[in-house]
């Protein structure tokens, strides 16, 4: 019953262990059946008697044997005696045999989790990947390295819930010079993300059957955290000009939230424009509702300076803001942050008690010290040439390829662009075959939810411009196929 590996990693009274307890589990040793002296089982197994020693004592600690006083050891008698009901004895545990098991109806609302082939894939036209090769590695290595001969005591225990105050008065007088937000380091909030971020907004703000404006085409994210918090999502058009705020309030003029992302609108690339803007925060302030803004890719734009942040016109306070290290920095980083209007701290604060109680400070600490010493500021002006050389190489080679045949949006900014498709080609059935070919597109029509536009949305923060000609050069292959 008991076997043991000498070649394997696994410490001999583990593997005692575990085998005893699987036997156990699965009903092959019984309650009160005997077992083995510690001297006799290290004799049969040809074993020192210490590996043995130490796995009984596990198994008396976790209540599977029982040790009684001239019996010897035997398999606990509080264990149950019989096998599931309409299971052989020795068979194993199976989940759906225990009873019911009931889940909440959140838990329900979303599909089951299933990436498609071309998620989440190192390679050519990948989204959310970053020029991770030319990321300043010794640079941030060291400072990690510094970090970490230098633990306090303050370092093992819990910080402040809104995050570390150095790296948030770091945050604060960037976005305040780069981003010309009004804000305060008071005002921070750091979190593990944009997605956190999102998931806050919309546990402090909406109620259940709240209507909340929705970007058309969206953020497939975003409308998860929408549909798990259980409201109306209102579908609001994007055209050349960002969201329409007239349209939005054609649907629904008191929709108690807005989320939008006017600086590069996610996935048709669009910049929101100067007006629009403005209607916007006049109908946040006329409705008495809430705008949440993820300023998605701003530190990238090609053609003018970082275009001001929707926060920094807003004279009422009805904005919050969402910002990430995930693009500029790397994504494994998990570091974000809420710009949160005065009023709003606290009861941010409190249902962030609750989630998780506050953000780690390790990585806090030196993402601070890489900003102060002037790294941060050099390394997005490095990727911002970078990235514009590698948008336009991708941009040049698919009017090439592709022509007339498609429409490019969104290359102005940011790390990804768009193409539209001409009527009847599946840009589901293309994304399916480029991942074949190692192409990871992501197919535009998912990011609708009325009526979709077939398009393609292609990113090259992770492309390399030499490899950029021969992939564009697939990806036109395909397209002629799935066509014909």
């Amino acid at each position: 019953m008991i076997v043991v590996d000498r070649k394997s990693a696994k410490p001999l009274y583990l593997q005692i262990y575990d085998g005893y307890r699987s036997a156990i589990v699965e009903r092959r040793l019984r309650s009160g059946q005997q077992i083995p002296s510690t001297r006799s089982l290290a004799s049969e197994l040809g074993v020192s008697r210490f590996p043995v020693l130490n796995a009984y004592a596990q198994l008396l600690a976790e209540g599977y044997f029982e040790s009684r006083v001239g019996a010897g050891t035997i398999v606990s008698t509080s264990l149950p005696e019989q096998a599931a009901p309409g299971k052989p004895a020795g068979a194993p545990p199976v989940a759906t045999s225990s009873g019911p098991r009931p889940t909440s109806r959140k838990a329900k609302i979303l599909p089951p989790t299933k990436l498609p082939p071309w998620a989440l894939r190192p390679g050519a036209f990948g989204i959310g990947e970053v020029a991770s090769d030319h990321f300043p590695l010794h640079i941030w290595s060291n400072l990690v390295a510094r970090h970490g001969r230098n633990m306090t005591a303050r370092s093992f225990n819990y910080g402040d819930p809104m995050g570390s105050v150095v790296f948030r008065e770091m945050i604060a007088s960037y976005l305040r010079s780069s981003r010309s937000l009004r804000c305060e380091a008071e005002q921070i909030m750091v979190v593990s993300g944009s997605q956190q971020a999102l998931e806050l907004s919309a546990t402090v703000l909406l109620d259940r059957e709240s209507r909340v404006w929705l970007e058309e085409p969206s953020y497939r994210l975003t409308r998860s955290v929408l549909a798990l918090a259980g409201c109306h999502v209102v579908p609001v058009p994007v055209d050349n000009d960002g969201l329409n705020v007239a349209a939005g309030i054609r649907l629904s003029p008191r929709a108690r939230a807005a989320f939008v992302s006017p600086s590069h609108q996610y996935p048709l690339g669009v910049t929101m424009s100067a007006s629009r803007r403005l209607q916007l925060l006049d109908w946040a302030q006329s409705s008495g509702s809430w705008i949440i803004e993820d300023d998605y890719d701003s530190e990238y734009r090609y053609e003018s300076l970082p275009i001001a942040s929707l926060q920094g016109l807003d004279t009422h306070d009805r904005v919050i803001y969402i910002g990430t290290f995930s693009k500029v920095m790397f994504p494994s980083l998990r570091l974000g942050y809420l710009v949160l209007p005065l009023d709003l701290i606290e009861r941010f604060a409190s249902i962030r008690r609750a989630m998780d109680i506050g953000p780690p400070l390790f990585y806090q600490d030196v993402l601070a010290d890489f900003i102060g010493e002037g790294h941060f500021g050099r390394h997005i002006r490095r990727m911002r040439g970078l990235y514009r050389e590698r948008r336009s190489t991708l941009a040049e080679h698919l009017e090439k390829e592709l022509g007339s045949s498609i429409e490019i949006l969104g290359g102005e900014a940011g790390m990804h662009l768009t193409i539209t498709l001409q009527n009847g080609i599946n840009d589901m059935e293309i994304a399916e075959r480029a991942a074949v070919e190692k192409l990871w597109t992501w197919p535009l029509s998912p990011s609708y939810l009325g009526k979709p536009e077939q398009g393609l949305i292609l990113g090259y923060g992770g492309t390399a411009v030499a490899e950029i000609p021969r992939a564009v050069r697939k990806l036109r292959d395909i397209i002629a196929a799935v066509r014909k």
